[in-house]
Parts: C-alpha cells; structure tokens; sequence
C-alpha cells in the first residue's frame, strides 16, 4: 500500500494551531509542494490559522518568494521559532510589526532541539548562547513586544552558568529526500545536503505527529539501496511526489551532481574572483589559516575565501567544513551557499554542530555588519527587523580563533583600484563600527572569558580583540589613518603600539603571496613552540 497523496491533501493535514517543522537550507530539503500547497489554501480561505513554524537554518531563496515566503501571511502564523528567517523576509517584516511572537534560536541549539524533543528529554543545556541576544539576562531570544513567554533559562551545574532551552511537541513535519518507496523509505543521494530530516522525523512521530515527505518519485518496496535510506519507512505518514521546479537542489541550482557526489570537478572548473573589496578581504582573512586546520566559512566575503585558497594554490592546506554538513572540498558561491564541489564527507546538520560545539574547529571566518567597541558584533537584527542569528552564535562560540570580514562603510561604498593600491571614490553612507551593536549576536566579553583569538578583517584596517576592546593592529599603506578609519567609527579604537601595514601584495591584480605567508607563519609557530618550556610529567603518570 502507498503513502503516496497529492500536495493539496497534504495540506489538509494540517490544523489550525499545528506546530510544524520544515526542514531546510535555502531551498535544498525543502518541501516546496506542501509549502506551496498550504499558500493555496489560506488564499482560499481553507486556513489553516495560527500555526508555530519551526526552522533552523534559512527556508527560502532571497530575492524570490520561496519557501516559507510562502507562508507570510498575517494570522496563518501566530509564532515563529527558528535560526533564521533571512531568506524571508515578509516573514521579517511581521515579527518587526509584532503580528507574530518571534525567538530567534541558534541554529545549532535547533537541530539538537528536535533530537532531545524525540528522546521526550527537557531540552538543551549548553553554553551557546551566553552573553548574546539570547541570553535571558539581556533578551532570552525574543525579538519583538508581543513574544512574551520565556524559552530559554539561565541554570548553573557544578558551579558553571550555562543555557537551557526548553523542548517543546511538533504536530507536522514537512523534510524532503530524492526517492521513496511504498513504505516511506526515504534516500537523499541527489539532494545537496542531507540537513536534520532523521532528527524532525523522530520528534514528530514520538510526538504523535505526522510526517510528511516530499520525494522525486515512489518506487517499488525493496527497490531502494538500504544504504542510502536516511529516514526508515517507519517514521513517514505520508509522501508528496514533486514536480521539478519545486525540487531545486540549491536557491539557485536545479541540480548539479558536484554537489550530490555523483562526479568531481576540476579545480580549475571554480571561476577566479575579480579584483574587488571583497577579494581583498578574503585575501587578508586566508592568511590566518595555518596547514592541517578544521575551518568553517560563513556567507558573504568568507564564501570567497576558498576560491582564493583555489587560485593560491593552497586548498588542501585546511580542511574547509560548512555547517550545513559539508566536510572537505571547495565551498560554492553565495547562489549555492551551504553546497561545496567534490566533498570527502556528507554529515547531517546536527552532526556537524555537534562537532561545531564541542569546540572541533580550529577557525571560523564569518561576516559582519555592526560592531563596537567591546569586539560585539550584530549580524541578526536592524532597524527592529529580523534576519536572524542562524549558526553564527554557535560557530563563534566555540571556534579557536574566530575571524570576521566585512566592508568599513556599507550603502554606497566605492573603492577604486590603481597602481597596485587604491582610493575610496565614495564612502558608505552606513556606519559599521558603531557605538552599541542593536543585537548582540557574538558577545566580545564572552570570547575574552573564553580566551578566544578574535579578529576583525576590513578593505582598509585590521582590529583585534585585545583585553576586552577592538584595537587596530593593520591598516591598508594607502589609507589615512585619521579621514579613512578613526573619522569613519562611532568610537575612537585602542591603537597598536606597533600598527602595520597590510600587505599590499592582496591589493594587486595578481598576488601569488598566500603559500609564503601561511608557511612562514606555520614555521614561526612551529619555532616558538620548541623553545617553550615544557611542563613536568606528573610521577603518576611515568
């Protein structure tokens, strides 16, 4: 017998004041038929109404009215929590109107949500979150005036403060994988990502929910490789056959076997970057990576850092890993974000925040869009409008060294290159470096007590987080310290005694210089390491 039934029935599942978990990043995993279904039917005047929708990482693609764009409507939801809502901003757009009680979660504390939900344990205890927005004793992880009811508690264990995140039942769950059979027997071997879709899965069906799956097509029982069965049969109610436009393996790919692991790619397949700010940045923020290294890469200018490792020569140098479950290859561009080209490993979400958490990565470079003088940085929240934390409070939380790369300015920013060097033809309008971050989505206090090393890479300086303020340790030879930097910030910065350059090699059409530079680092490292004193080997241990 067939679990299979149409978009529209599924949709009719689904009752006013359900709680339902979409799996998803951008558009890989995600169930569009439902999602589209569902749009249908609140515009019929079906309902359903109220609905908690729960997501971890972006369900959507930005610029277009995708995924839970789809579902923005006032009173088809009544609270949103999840990682992230950037890829929806209509979504956005209600929680800042305070139509929608809203908590922004980290999206790793997310994904271990739905597995402590399927073992019926409370919650999740972790020190993720501490001194950030979503730290009861600043915000508890609400964004707007009408979210009222706390989620997130601070408890001390053994003398220690961490966060407590209470579970909660989930009704619904919308996951996506490539084939099912008869039974629900759900594989993903052409989806770009395998995400949290075991773990939503489990925490329905042990919630009495249902499970909804969308697939590219039902086989035969017993047809499927057990192998590639990510959810056993077991855990699906019901499946949903897509047509292709509402499978897209990426926001802006339909499918691409680089990203699935059915063929490998060429290095010399991956574009180079044009001479812009942004592979000025990236160049600077690769020289922190030092041979044998656990990285991860965020959105944005960090996205463009393995490229340039591709150019430099230097790829296998670290190994770059994506908190969506990426371990190993060459990260994709912003339009794929989250994919990579010619992975080693494919884990799942949860598993990789697991590794994330426990403090398994050597460096972390990530964006950034505020930041003041304590080292703070805001990438989560402007103007009262929600875009939302997703993995970024557990990657900066737990990473060794934490590296943030982002334009000085922003709004109009023009940086003109000539001669090896360059001069700002016009300013940004917007501030970045500002006076108090709107949200604190990496604590600066937290990293010092944690003895983190923290940077903060731009076109034009360099600052690091020393004794709990930013202070300018680069700056760009063709930048005036005084017109293009300290007049540019809301506050004056704590100087080096002994600021230096940049190296204006990363300002040149051609650099050629990363390997060099990683390499002397690595030897003066090596260096200092021999002639540190050793400690004493206890006699119980002889």
């Amino acid at each position: 017998m067939t679990k299979a039934i149409s978009a529209a029935q599924a949709a009719a599942l689904i009752k006013d004041g359900d709680t339902v978990a979409f799996s998803g990043f951008g558009l890989a995993c995600v169930n569009q038929e439902v999602i589209a279904a569902l749009e249908e039917r609140w515009l019929a005047g079906q309902g359903p109404c109220g609905l908690t929708i729960v997501n971890s990482s972006a369900v959507g693609a930005r610029g277009k009215r995708e995924g839970l764009g789809k579902l923005s409507y006032e009173g088809l939801v009544k609270r949103w929590i999840g990682g992230i809502m950037s890829a929806s901003p209509a979504l956005g757009q209600l929680a800042a109107d305070n139509k929608l009680e809203c908590y922004n979660l980290p999206q790793g504390v997310m994904t271990a949500l739905y597995r402590e939900i399927a073992a019926h344990r409370p919650g999740v205890v972790t020190k993720v979150g501490l001194g950030t927005f979503v730290d009861p004793r600043i915000e508890g992880a609400k964004v707007n005036d009408v979210t009222t009811e706390d989620l997130v508690s601070l408890i001390e264990l053994d003398g220690e403060k961490y966060l407590y995140y209470r579970g909660f039942p989930i009704d619904v769950g919308l996951i996506r994988g490539t084939y099912a059979d008869e039974m629900g027997n759900l594989t993903m071997e052409h989806e770009g990502l395998k995400m949290e879709i075991l773990p939503i899965a489990q925490a329905v069906h042990n919630s009495g929910g249902i499970v909804i799956a969308q697939a590219k097509a039902v086989v035969a029982t017993g047809t499927l490789d057990p192998n590639l069965v990510r959810v056993p049969g077991n855990l699906v109610d019901y499946i949903v056959v897509s047509e292709p436009d509402n499978h897209m393996q990426t926001e802006y790919t339909q499918y691409n076997p680089a990203f699935s692991g059915q063929i490998k790619v060429p290095a010399s397949n991956v574009e180079p970057l044009p001479l812009t700010i942004r592979k000025v940045m990236a160049r600077r923020a690769a020289m922190e990576i030092r041979p044998g290294q656990t990285m991860n890469l965020g959105v944005g200018v960090p996205a463009d850092v393995g490229i340039v490792l591709a150019e430099e020569g230097v790829s296998d140098y670290a190994l770059l890993t994506t908190e969506a479950g990426a371990v190993g290859g060459t990260p994709a561009d912003d339009k794929n974000f989250g994919h990579a080209y010619n992975v080693l490993a494919q884990v799942g979400m949860h598993e990789q925040f697991d590794y994330y958490d426990g403090g398994g990565l050597d460096l972390t470079i990530l964006g950034t869009a505020q930041t003041d003088a304590r080292g703070d940085v805001n990438v989560s929240k402007f103007n009262g409008r929600v875009a939302g934390c997703g993995g970024f409070i557990n990657i900066t939380a737990t990473a060794k060294h934490v590296v943030f790369a982002g334009s000085f300015t922003a709004g109009g920013l023009n940086v003109q290159f000539a001669d090896g060097g360059c001069r700002i033809a016009a300013e940004g309008k917007v501030r970045k470096f500002v006076r108090d971050v709107e949200q604190i989505t990496f604590s600066g206090e937290q990293a010092s007590l944690a003895g983190q090393s923290v940077l903060y890479v731009t076109e034009r300086a360099v600052f690091e987080l020393r004794e709990g303020r930013l202070t300018l340790i680069e700056k760009a030879p063709w930048a005036d310290l005084q017109r293009d930097i300290l007049d540019q910030m809301d506050f004056e910065p704590a100087i080096a005694d002994d600021p230096r350059d940049m190296d204006p090699g990363i300002f040149r059409e051609k650099w050629g210089g990363l390997k060099a530079h990683i390499d002397a680092a690595a030897a003066e490292r090596t260096a200092a390491n021999s002639t540190a004193p050793q400690a004493s080997t206890p006699s119980s241990h002889k």
